[in-house]
């Protein structure tokens, strides 16, 4: 019998699992939870419990015995900024989960892991959370001291395609420079330099390209124009640059399909936004390269935009005379979550402490 993991990541309107046997996907489910259904709860911690359930709920119906479980492990969420790697969920981190300052549903990742191990009798770990922080101190100065630049990206993604490229290439990660874009709701465009990630856009608060619902980087003097037009409340403008920028404050969805078929039924408009999301992309890319120095093994496209052919193709033939390119279309947040778990099990790594 080998080991057993339960593998889980919340997001906005859904929680996807997955129970692995080692590294043989055994179940994975996407709970999509409806407008209606998360509107019931005035904030994210008090959609634990209802959670909690449907994952249990779910693993009932296909007939498995949690107790079978080896360990847990969640999506990590927006902690203190913390280096990469495997943590264990302790009091600590599970405190700073439930205050965070920043709301988002994968705060509920570690907090889902622990109480379940606790039912368990297993541990629970988070891996490669969204604040894992490498960056180079130059990379941090914005230009004013009130505002250092700070990481808040798809590190686990990040991390994981960047490792997966660097074996299928016969590289060592941590001897190689790699740029590795995560396109999906938000873009994050990083540096990778010998297993460190030196660089990268934040890309839930406002930095680097826009992308399907975020705004990315926003000429400054405008938007305090526009904080102080009164036309806006505080909560409004947030959601322009965290949910309701992009694509959707362009064109009103976030679906680059629906884009791409507008474009198809010929919507000029359509066709000019997505290329400049595109152009800011390879904007991003291109400064990921000077922070490299130049020096660059590969350029990896990941999320789920990268299932989009004219997308990369935009970037490709931009790109290319950096690095040559890669594509592993998809997220991919599980199976990394079930790796990180099983080199802990194994004992090929000890787990990180939480301060």
């Amino acid at each position: 019998m080998g080991y057993k993991i339960l593998a889980i990541n919340p997001g906005s309107t859904s929680t996807k699992v997955a129970l692995y046997d080692e590294e043989r996907p055994l179940l994975e489910l996407n709970l999509r939870h409806s407008t209606e259904e998360i509107s019931r709860f005035a904030g994210v911690n008090d959609q634990l419990d209802w959670r909690r359930g449907l994952i249990l709920s779910a693993l009932r119906e296909e007939a498995f015995d949690i107790r079978n479980l080896s360990a847990v492990i969640g999506r990590g969420g927006l902690i203190r900024p913390i280096p990469a790697g495997v943590y264990e969920v302790n009091s600590r981190m599970r405190y700073d989960l439930r205050n965070a300052q920043m709301k988002h549903a994968c705060n509920l990742g570690g907090l889902l892991a622990a109480q379940i191990a606790h039912m368990a009798g297993v541990k629970a770990y988070i891996a490669d959370p969204p604040v894992v922080d490498e960056m180079d101190d130059a990379a941090r100065i914005s230009g004013m001291p009130m505002c250092p630049r700070k990481p808040v990206f798809h590190a686990l993604n990040q991390k994981a395609t960047a490792r997966l490229h660097c074996e299928r290439m016969g590289w060592v990660y941590e001897e190689s420079n790699l740029i590795v874009a995560h396109m999906g709701g938000g873009i994050s465009v990083a540096a990778h330099k010998q297993g460190r990630i030196v660089d990268v856009n934040n890309a839930l608060d406002g930095d680097g390209p826009f992308a399907p619902d975020r705004a990315g980087s926003i000429p400054s003097s405008e938007l305090i124009k526009v904080c102080f037009s009164g036309q806006y409340t505080k909560e409004e403008l947030l959601k322009f640059i965290s949910s309701k920028g992009g694509l959707v404050a362009y064109l009103g969805t976030n679906s680059v399909i629906q884009v791409m078929e507008r474009i198809a039924q010929g919507d000029q408009r359509a066709k000019k936004v997505l290329d400049a999301m595109c152009y800011n992309i390879v904007k991003q890319i291109g400064a990921m390269a000077a922070a490299l120095s130049g020096s660059v093994q590969a350029i990896v496209l990941t999320g789920g935009i990268a299932y989009n052919e004219p997308v990369v193709e935009y970037i490709r033939e931009r790109c290319s005379f950096i690095a040559p390119i890669a594509v592993y279309p998809g997220e991919n947040e599980l199976e990394a979550l079930v790796t990180n778990a099983l080199v802990v099990l194994r004992g090929i790594i000890t787990p990180k402490v939480y301060k």
